[in-house]
């Protein structure tokens, strides 16, 4: 459905990412867009999702802060944990880092629960091994719970 200010949600993101690489980070690779239903289960609207790769200098923690700012410009305000927002971005990994404490989480606590992650991520890094476990990105796919559906979007999507 689209958003009154921001249009229909591939349209907000194409803009968020633009938004993003406006501070810095350089876009290296990007999966398709898929489309989602909301995880946990709710009456929200299915979602749009994308993984990115990208290149940059700055630590982890300086990256999230961008995705937040970058979030905040397009009206998303935290409230409460698993809500409807505008937009959601996240830090998957970085490299091969593993971090428990502060706002950065790596790897995020929740990527091998998700078909919506795993999925475009196996696009962008079909390679990538979790740092703690050592699964590579196909097993944490095949271990999925069937219940999740994530497709690829179509052009009239």
């Amino acid at each position: 459905m689209p958003h009154p200010r921001l249009g229909r949600p591939r349209q907000a993101l194409e803009a968020a990412l633009l938004a993003l690489v406006a501070m810095g980070p350089l876009i290296v690779r990007r999966s398709r867009w898929y489309l989602s239903s909301p995880v946990p289960v709710s009456d929200q609207p299915w979602f749009v999702n994308a993984v990115i790769a990208i290149a940059t200098e700055r630590s982890p923690a300086r990256l999230l802060s961008d995705l937040h700012d970058v979030e905040r410009q397009f009206g998303r305000q935290r409230v409460e944990r698993d809500e409807a927002r505008v937009l959601d971005l996240d830090l998957l990994a970085y490299d091969d880092e593993v971090c428990g404490d502060g706002a950065a989480l790596l790897p995020h606590p929740r990527l091998t629960e998700r078909a919506f992650v795993l999925l475009p991520l196996r696009e962008v890094a079909p390679q990538w091994r979790h740092p703690l476990s050592g699964q590579c990105v196909g097993d944490l796919i095949a271990a999925l719970p069937g219940h999740q559906i994530a497709r690829p979007m179509l052009a009239c999507d």
